[in-house]
């Protein structure tokens, strides 16, 4: 990978968050598999440090959080009798903070979809902000505890839980009915017209597109954890910062980076490869 030049790096992480799987990537650059696993993964790790530094004191007024499925290495039923309890394989959730004003990811996690994970994510976005926000979740029941734990009174949180059904005459793969939501106020006192998961939900299918090994129904996964995070490491760069959000356009096209404050410009695809030359700072986890 240090052979390879910063134009070359570009044009493959170009490829990586435009929803190419590795593969492909491969026979559209040139570059060797190994070069382009390992350029994914370090180029991850460093803006997963860049962003958890700059993404601080964020100005948001509404968040909306969601969490998005994906497996490593094979779904949870087909997990081999010797390796259940195993930490990276199986079923791994992404926990997203979307502000609902500029579409900013404030902050994700990679884990499990439980207790311990959810106090970590929540914990985490709370360390971020800087005014009180109104908050909406879906049903998971955890997010209460977690909310409770972290924020307190300070916090006015809405849970919003989506009532589904299925239509006998679809088929197997076509998506549930959505019957209706009841909006519940857990804290504080939220403006209900403005409890919503909508963004962070389309936020969902921005994944599902941009990410190959989120793709539904295919043969495109992850074979380790560690490469899951950087891809979605990377992914929340490039979204954040090099990419022109299309509600952002007034008075001029802008990324969520920008209208948070967080960004002056439009990022390049080098101006992230950069990321890896950079020097480390004090205070990055």
């Amino acid at each position: 990978m240090n052979k390879l030049t910063t134009e070359k790096r570009a044009q493959i992480v170009g490829c990586l968050v435009e929803g190419m799987s590795i593969r492909a990537t491969v026979r559209v650059t040139g570059a060797a598999k190994n070069t382009v696993t390992k350029l994914l993964v370090e180029l991850g790790q460093a803006c997963s440090e860049y962003q958890d530094r700059i993404l601080r004191d964020l100005p948001a007024t509404r968040v909306e959080c969601d969490e998005i499925w994906s497996f490593v290495a094979c779904k949870e039923k087909n997990i081999p009798a010797d390796y259940e309890g195993e930490q990276q394989i199986g079923s791994v959730w992404t926990w997203v903070a979307l502000d609902a004003d500029t579409k900013l990811a404030c902050t994700w996690l990679v884990g499990e979809r439980n207790l311990p994970d959810a106090k970590a994510f929540i914990g985490d976005l709370a360390s971020r902000l800087t005014h009180r926000v109104q908050l909406t979740t879906d049903g998971f029941r955890p997010y209460v505890e977690a909310v409770e734990e972290v924020f307190g009174e300070d916090i006015d949180y809405t849970m919003l839980v989506k009532l589904y059904g299925m239509n006998p005459d679809e088929g197997k793969y076509s998506p549930v009915e959505c019957l209706g939501a009841e909006k519940h106020i857990i804290k504080g006192a939220p403006d209900l017209e403005k409890a919503s998961t909508s963004y962070v939900e389309r936020q969902n299918l921005t994944m599902r597109m941009g990410m190959r090994r989120f793709t539904r129904l295919t043969n495109a996964f992850s074979k380790k954890a560690e490469n899951l995070a950087a891809a979605v490491s990377l992914h929340f760069m490039y979204y954040n910062f090099a990419r022109k959000h299309t509600s952002l356009s007034k008075p001029y096209p802008q990324t969520p980076a920008m209208a948070a404050g967080k960004a002056d410009h439009v990022w390049t695809l080098s101006e992230i490869v950069s990321l890896l030359d950079a020097p480390k700072k004090s205070g990055s986890n």
